[in-house]
């Protein structure tokens, strides 16, 4: 990748700061295809994941959220490997819960 990874500084309690880990769709998509297939992954790990990567002390979940249903209707990356089905943010993605049930299914 030849552009930078944004990373932005911001407040955390009162007196001190944390960097915060913009992450492109790429970086996401990346993250998704280093998934384990055939298994759930945590979205909170592999945002801390990418934040260690790119010497972040946190990753922007909404951030996260939003490539990811830009990557479920695109189809860019296997984004069923870190979104849980029996949470609301499922129903976010494209083909729902379901669809995710069955691409986890057929990578076993």
């Amino acid at each position: 990748m030849d552009e930078l990874p944004v990373i932005k500084t911001r407040r955390k309690g009162r007196s001190s700061t944390q960097s915060m880990l913009i992450p492109n769709e790429e970086m996401v998509a990346r993250a998704l295809w280093a998934a384990p297939p055939g298994r759930l992954s945590d979205i909170a790990d592999v945002r801390k994941a990418l934040a260690r990567q790119y010497g972040a002390d946190a990753c922007c979940p909404v951030t996260v959220q939003r490539h990811l249903v830009q990557i479920s209707q695109s189809g860019a990356a296997p984004f069923w490997r870190i979104v849980d089905p029996d949470r609301p943010f499922a129903q976010r993605m494209s083909g729902g819960p379901e669809r995710i049930r069955e691409r986890l299914a057929e990578e076993k």
